[in-house]
């Protein structure tokens, strides 16, 4: 059950589809929704630090910090709008450390939300995404840049390997899944099982026996691309929703996604659960 979400608001973005998404979510589930802004330290290196005046940093700070506010307006107008129960928190941080800090802070919600980093622009967005992800133990809502809609659950794609991130992913989706329509379980294989053999077969009982309406799909696709087939299925069949695992480790600090995560992550369409 989801009863109180955070979402990282895009600051400086002409639209913020994070959070209107997390507003849907809340409004779903009726569950409380915390909406965080960053006002970003500038970023300077240390070889010109002193050759930039304390004035321009200043200002840059300033319009840094007011972009934040902006962005908490327009989030506290949305939530009041649909009558959701709203906090919102401004924090000061570095690119780095405010990673850090919202998957420590995520950890004492339900869910976190973020958005997808646009192409071609210097976005925070990726390496929140990887702080949720890999620090704070809660299940992330990853919503795409061009995301218009709201919360819609009439078919979801779980991509399942038997791993264990992809079993945690199936776990906490579970309240949406509840709500689905149609759920198709979706194998990309090599082609190189054992003949006989039907992968996917035990999850898909597994979420027969919670109730739920589950397809079971097998994709033979030796040496392609993963994320890219899994992708294309998700088009041709109109998901709304996907869920599948988080791939990756943090080293010293960095992050590190795994080449799949990192592939949905660039491309994706839809809303993605991904869990680690």
């Amino acid at each position: 059950m989801i009863k109180d979400l955070i979402v990282n608001l895009s600051v400086g973005a002409e639209r913020d589809a994070a959070g209107e998404f997390a507003i849907s979510i809340a409004n779903t589930f009726e569950a409380h929704v915390a909406g965080v802004a960053f006002a970003y330290e500038p970023v300077v290196a240390p070889a010109i630090m002193g050759g930039i005046p304390a004035d321009i940093i200043d200002a840059q700070r300033s319009v840094t910090y007011k972009a934040a506010e902006s962005a908490i307006k327009s989030f506290e107008a949305a939530a009041k709008r649909d009558g959701i129960s709203a906090e919102h928190r401004l924090l000061k941080a570095t690119l780095g450390g405010a990673a850090d800090l919202f998957g420590r802070i995520a950890r004492r919600f339900d869910l976190a939300v973020v958005g997808q980093a646009e192409p071609n622009k210097l976005a925070a967005q990726d390496v929140i995404i990887e702080g949720a992800l890999f620090e704070s133990g809660r299940p992330v809502v990853v919503v795409p840049y061009i995301q218009k809609e709201g919360l819609k659950l009439d078919r979801i794609v779980v991509c399942w390997d038997a791993s264990r991130t992809a079993s945690r992913a199936v776990a906490d989706a579970l309240p949406f899944l509840y709500r689905a329509q149609t759920i198709c379980v979706v194998i990309v294989a090599s082609g190189r099982e054992r003949t006989g053999e039907i992968p996917g077969v035990d999850i898909g009982q597994h979420l027969a026996r919670h109730g739920l309406k589950v397809e079971v799909k097998r994709i033979v696709a030796p040496d392609t691309d993963v994320p890219n087939t899994i992708l294309s299925y998700v088009a041709d069949c109109s998901a709304d929703f996907l869920v599948m695992g988080g791939y990756g480790h943090s080293r010293l600090r960095e992050f590190v996604l795994g080449g799949a995560t990192r592939g949905i992550l660039n491309s994706m369409t839809i809303p993605t659960l991904m869990s680690h």
